[in-house]
């Protein structure tokens, strides 16, 4: 009879330590599955039919500055390697840039991340989640996971954050959002509002301030200083937007290191591409990228604000990228009118079911929309289109567009 074969006593502890491993790799994919579903893009709805103007998603079509793609090409080589290195000292050149120290900041692939690992750290079913709405959705969906419920408020007449309103809709409230400039309005809340939902929050919550489109505002707007001054805020930084890095992932999270260190259970920590690391501190270094491109930015978006003023239009204040239209009709109707153009455009807001979210591209992808968008208006036909969609699968029940989750109807 052959023996059966006995592990060492090394291999013996080596198994039982890649056993544990492997449990707590499990456990983590189990507990943060939407976080793992949040890195799988649905390519399908990004099938756009050649010539297609492509204004949905926020992106920005000038894409990585000259440093940049200089420092891709030089880093390809180095690839194979986790480069831990790099994210340190992205870090530090990141928190020299705004004035903190180099703890106060946490690296990530984007600012989604540290937005989900928020809102499953600091909510749970007696830890409400506060949003605004129209506002970001991820962080909701991210709340079905940590079981916690969803307090939505609407936006002030000037489209800021409503503190009193959210201050009274979750007096239990474990994190409340705040988007600056807001997704999908462009406007901002006012610093000092942020200041009266630190002085007056529950006892224990923690504020969330995004500003991935900071920079194409007024940059005095930031909530840096408030983390500065030891508060319970966490500000949301991304390379995605001005620095036109949305493919290559890169973002911060800017807090205590206490805050900081409970993103950490979350799936926070882990390495980054090196890619986006070197991109990023490229970018940085880059004396006038900011300015430069809030400059084109501002100025193709108030050109298109000068002509919808001259069609009739109403739109919202923005200072980001972006900015919502009232269609005065059923947004659906005109997004469907304009695809079929080959001008595809946001999504729908339930709270604002004749509103449309327009991003701002290059001067020609405004023209093109302002060609298509005057022929569409003229036309009262409803026009029904839909890109390809991959098969559903069975065992997802939601999918990722536009930055962020969504259920499966």
């Amino acid at each position: 009879m052959s023996q059966r074969p006995t592990l060492q006593n090394g291999s013996r502890r080596a198994f039982l330590q890649w056993s544990a491993a492997a449990a707590a790799v499990s456990a983590f994919r189990i507990v943060n599955e939407p976080l793992l579903a949040a890195a799988a893009v649905d390519r399908d709805l990004q099938h756009f039919p050649p010539g297609s103007v492509v204004i949905n998603a926020n992106e920005n079509p000038l894409g990585p500055c000259d440093l940049a793609r200089k420092a891709l090409s030089e880093i390809i080589p180095e690839g194979g390697r986790y480069c831990w290195w790099l994210k340190d000292e992205l870090a530090k050149s990141l928190a020299d840039s705004v004035g903190v120290k180099p703890e106060n900041v946490a690296m990530f692939p984007g600012s989604s991340e540290p937005l989900h690992f928020s809102v499953m750290a600091f909510t749970s079913p007696s830890r409400s989640y506060v949003t605004a709405d129209p506002g970001y959705e991820s962080g909701m969906h991210s709340s079905k996971f940590s079981g916690a419920r969803v307090a939505k408020t609407a936006l002030t007449k000037s489209y800021a954050h409503d503190i009193p309103a959210m201050l009274a809709a979750a007096p239990d409230a474990g994190l409340f959002y705040v988007c600056t400039p807001n997704n999908p309005t462009g406007t901002l809340t006012p610093h000092s509002a942020i200041e009266e939902l630190l002085a007056q929050k529950p006892k224990g919550s923690v504020v969330l301030v995004d500003e991935a489109y900071i920079h194409f505002a007024d940059l005095a707007a930031t909530a840096i200083d408030l983390v500065k001054a030891g508060q319970d805020i966490i500000v949301l930084r991304t390379f995605s937007k001005i620095y036109g890095m949305a493919g290559l992932r890169c973002g911060a999270a800017i807090a205590r290191p206490d805050l900081l260190e409970k993103l950490v259970p979350q799936g926070g920590g882990s390495a980054m591409p090196v890619t986006a690391l070197v991109a990023a501190s490229a970018s940085l270094k880059h004396e006038h990228l900011v300015r430069e491109r809030k400059l084109v930015n501002t100025t193709i978006r108030q050109k298109t604000f000068d002509w919808l003023s001259s069609q009739g239009y109403s739109f919202t204040p923005s200072q980001a990228n972006f900015f919502m239209l009232d269609a005065r009709r059923p947004a659906k109707q005109v997004i469907d009118a304009l695809a079929a153009k080959k001008v595809f455009i946001g999504r729908i807001w339930p709270a604002w079911p004749t509103h449309l979210r327009i991003s701002v591209g290059t001067q020609a992808d405004m023209d093109g929309f302002q060609s298509a968008f005057a022929a569409v208006m003229k036309n009262s036909t409803s026009v029904s289109y839909a890109l390809p969609a991959r098969p559903a699968d069975s065992n997802c029940d939601y999918f990722y567009a536009d930055g962020q989750m969504f259920p499966r109807a």
